[in-house]
């Protein structure tokens, strides 16, 4: 069996990215649909551990982030990836259209009441970088924001945007959350092709809107978007990784891989018992007693 590497797929910083030079596609490192199931297997007993690891050392936090066009399979790697964690110390948050209550506050307002405690691990579906993708797609959706005029016409918004993000990302790492994000890279064609499939299966129908086929008008200018900011946000501390996700199998495998190494960086180890082992050989006897 082959192996893969996360090394292969972060973001150099402060190099531009053009989307179209990186592969929606590689070639599967498992032999069979056997071998693929026993690869994802380990990779999940894996991470288990380093997840009961993180819970017991309480001194540290994941947050993951999964950013992509629809149908890109994001709800597929939470449910395939990490199905074998401890509920109790995984916490999803999946980002919709703002609230009322979102739009009086600033743009990263809603992330941070949703940010990981320590111990625990945070996914975010979507995240606060719809606010310099999907908004700056649709600009009408930045008049919603209640900015300031000076503000939301400034020609710096989205660099300024970005500064934020960075010094967000920054703070959350020098103080004890590991930051990983995650750019599922589709085609366009593959996307095609899963909308059928949901037309198809009557059990997917739900999954689709016409609002799916407009989106795909403004594929351009998506990729610029994902572009600006893959290219200004990836850094050494919190780098971007771009997963070729026309094939589902080896998108679950790269990313439990790309998470497995992130946690497996921090080094962790059981915090020492409270009671030396003389104590609790003490304790065994009395309990044996009883």
């Amino acid at each position: 069996m082959k192996t893969i590497h996360s090394e292969d797929f972060p973001v150099t910083p402060n190099k531009r990215v053009v989307l179209s030079e990186w592969p929606e596609r590689v070639a599967p490192v498992y032999d069979s649909k056997d071998e693929y199931g026993k690869l994802l297997e380990k990779h999940k007993a894996q991470l288990s551990t380093q997840q009961a690891l993180l819970y017991a050392s309480n001194r540290y936090a994941l947050l993951l982030i999964l950013q992509a066009m629809d149908a890109a399979g994001k709800d597929s790697v939470i449910k395939h990836v990490m199905s074998g964690l401890n509920p109790q110390g995984c916490q999803v948050y999946s980002f919709k259209h703002p609230s009322g209550e979102d739009l009086q506050h600033d743009f990263l307002w809603n992330a941070y009441r949703r940010l990981p405690e320590r111990g625990k691990i945070g996914i975010f579906n979507r995240s606060y970088y719809e606010e310099v993708l999907i908004v700056r797609v649709h600009r009408e959706l930045l008049r919603g924001e209640n900015l300031p005029d000076e503000i939301e016409k400034r020609k710096t918004i989205w660099d300024d945007r970005f500064r934020s993000i960075l010094d967000l990302e920054r703070h959350l790492v020098h103080n004890g959350t590991r930051v990983v994000k995650l750019f599922l890279h589709l085609s366009k064609e593959e996307q095609r092709k899963r909308f059928l499939k949901r037309i198809e299966t009557p059990e997917k129908n739900w999954k689709f809107s016409m609002a799916d086929i407009e989106e795909r008008r403004y594929w351009p200018q998506y990729t610029q978007a994902y572009e600006a900011f893959l290219s200004a946000t990836s850094t050494q501390h919190a780098p971007w990784y771009i997963v070729p996700a026309d094939h589902k199998p080896m998108t679950r495998v790269i990313v439990s891989t790309i998470v497995l190494d992130a946690l497996q960086a921090l080094k962790l180890t059981y915090p020492q018992p409270a009671l030396k082992q003389r104590e609790l050989q003490s304790i065994r006897k009395l309990l044996e007693k009883q």
